[in-house]
């Protein structure tokens, strides 16, 4: 059955705001409960004191996040992408909820059951994020870039989404009796309903948009067969005529395309190896005691968020989006020389300095990753977009969990670290 839509160029088919918006959405629900996790950290370092759980919960969510989406971009071209990013929200759900219940049932008591019970947890985000986030990618990789940007900014609004509540909870419950618990038990309630409205949003309404609608099936003509199942939803039936021309499905290979864009990969590894090396570890327990008191690491986290959401939308100012890849590189390396300025800052400067530097951090972090995720698909067929979506959102993982891991070096030659 034919679309009625598959002659029309992209910018006049209606649905593209309404796209964008779910795209937001959709990255704030790939995120927003892992942030939630990061923002209460306060929360678990009252429950858990002796565990660094600003430290250790991200080390067993990265290595569960790198393996899987390794796996799954090994077999990217067979994996049906709805069912794998409908998966991904179902189990986020579950997850976020899970927490709720883990900390009902213990009644916020500490010990070493409960936390290697919230390290499951926690490792079962890991799984989610990398099919969600290398499903949603690469989906969009093949579709307009604005919706790359949109996915993105919601990563970053999951961020700045969360650090605005954990501030606003922990004013209204700061004087009250088990006040940090119940901003917490709140923060997991909200991220709990954002996960289940993204798997409607997916489920039923992002299929049916007709741009939506015309880029899959412009995928599908060029050989991708992981786009069926979302037609289908979308009610575009007998797709089979589409992709039986061999000369349809010829694409590179994930090695040749890795080839043709390491640079692209290894730089935005070496974006969140930066990242992940300060944010959250380093805020939480390297910073030291200033006038704010307990609310500094979370002023912190929430200036890095907010300007990590403003990053990501600097690339729609055309002059300001970096396109030139030997530039780009350039601004990846010169970001590490925030690793000696955080370290005088935080053993000699106050704290208006150090909110310079995290906003320097996230605003970086934000603007090039929008930037480099953007320009590597362009010119590539369909299926070939979805595999180095996903080719790239393994060297982001990866980038995060050698990030979280290097954290620990700044313990060295701190009193009472372990």
């Amino acid at each position: 059955m034919a679309d009625g839509n598959e002659n029309q160029a992209p910018e006049k088919l209606q649905g593209k705001f309404q796209a964008t918006v779910v795209c937001c959405i959709l990255g704030v629900g790939a995120l927003v409960s892992w942030n939630s996790i990061l923002t209460i950290a306060d929360y678990y370092y009252l429950v858990f004191p002796d565990y660094h759980p600003s430290r250790v919960l991200p080390l067993v969510y990265q290595p569960f996040a790198l393996g899987t989406i390794v796996i799954l971009a090994y077999h990217e071209s067979k994996i049906d992408t709805r069912k794998r990013n409908l998966f991904g929200y179902i189990l986020f759900t579950i997850s976020t909820f899970l927490l709720i219940v883990l900390d009902l049932a213990t009644k916020g008591r500490g010990g070493v059951g409960p936390y290697i019970g919230l390290c499951l947890i926690v490792a079962s985000f890991g799984l989610s994020d990398a099919t969600v986030q290398g499903g949603m990618i690469g989906d969009l990789s093949l579709m307009c870039p604005e919706f790359i940007q949109s996915f993105m900014a919601g990563l970053a609004v999951a961020g700045a989404l969360t650090s605005g509540l954990r501030l606003i909870t922990k004013a209204a419950f700061d004087n009250s009796n088990d006040g940090q618990r119940k901003g917490a038990m709140i923060f997991l309630g909200i991220s709990t309903f954002i996960e289940f409205l993204c798997v409607m949003l997916y489920a039923y309404v992002f299929p049916k948009l007709p741009i939506v609608k015309y880029y899959r099936r412009k995928a599908a003509l060029e050989g991708s067969k992981t786009v069926s199942a979302d037609l289908a939803a979308a009610g575009i039936q007998n797709q089979s005529d589409l992709t039986d021309d061999d000369s349809k499905n010829q694409r590179l290979s994930n090695k040749e395309l890795l080839l043709e864009n390491i640079d692209y990969a290894v730089n935005l590894a070496l974006i969140y190896v930066l990242t992940l090396s300060i944010f959250p570890g380093f805020l939480y327990e390297n910073t030291g005691q200033h006038g704010l008191g307990a609310w500094y690491a979370l002023v912190l986290v929430a200036m890095y968020n907010c300007w990590d959401l403003v990053g990501r939308y600097t690339p729609l100012v055309k002059w300001l989006k970096i396109e030139n890849r030997k530039l780009l590189t350039v601004a990846v390396l010169s970001r590490y020389l925030l690793v000696p300025a955080f370290y005088f800052t935080a053993k000699y400067g106050d704290q208006g300095w150090m909110i310079m530097l995290i906003s320097v951090l996230g605003l970086t972090n934000g603007h090039l990753t929008v930037c480099i995720l953007t320009a590597a698909p362009k010119g590539y067929k369909g299926p070939e977009q979805n595999a180095l979506g996903n080719l790239l959102v393994i060297f982001l993982l990866g980038g995060i969990f050698a990030g979280v891991a290097l954290d620990w070096l700044w313990l060295i030659g701190k009193k009472d670290a372990f």
